[in-house]
């Protein structure tokens, strides 16, 4: 397989928003405080969402924006306003020393991974496409039936337990909500 020279402001931009959005996601674990979280992962989500744009699938850059910084991020935001967790002080941080060596320890197992498979000499044919094969598969398709066509076939059952997990996620934080309401 021949390597395919990119100009460098894809190769600036790439690496660009791909740090800023390993620092928000970062961020995003680091806070203390619910609703910073959630505006440090839309950062993010823009962020992946910058990236999808530069590997030329803007369609599913606009989906990530639409759907996860857009409405999962509302509906995360609306159960941590109804849960009303108040003053970030105020609650148990679960988060000691030993978490901290543990997530550390994690995320440096993941990051040797990531560089083992990166420096293999194992061929992934599964991610080689023949030259052309996406351009020809999208005149003859379209831009979002490649897309919709296994999300809605072999992957329905995901998809549609995704949906329901959501939906037990905001019921149960209506019930908790609900519970000190009524306790207080």
């Amino acid at each position: 397989m021949t390597q395919v020279e990119l100009p460098l402001f894809y190769t600036f931009h790439f690496y660009l928003f791909g740090l800023i959005a390993v620092v928000s996601a970062v961020l995003f674990v680091t806070r203390k405080s619910p609703v910073a979280a959630a505006l440090w992962l839309v950062n993010t989500m823009f962020c992946l969402a910058a990236l999808y744009v530069l590997l030329d699938a803007q369609f599913i850059g606009a989906i990530q924006v639409l759907v996860y910084a857009g409405a999962i991020m509302v509906v995360f935001l609306f159960v941590i306003m109804l849960l009303n967790l108040g003053h970030p002080s105020e609650l148990a941080d679960a988060r000691g020393l030993g978490w901290k060596l543990a997530a550390g320890f994690v995320g440096l197992a993941l990051l040797a991974e990531v560089f083992t498979l990166t420096r293999s000499k194992i061929p992934l044919k599964f991610l080689e496409l023949k030259p052309g094969a996406l351009a020809t598969q999208i005149a003859t398709e379209g831009a979002i039936a490649p897309v919709a066509k296994p999300l809605f076939t072999e992957y329905l059952l995901a998809f549609e337990l995704t949906s329901v997990l959501l939906l037990v996620a905001i019921v149960g934080a209506v019930v908790l909500g609900r519970r000190t309401k009524d306790a207080g």
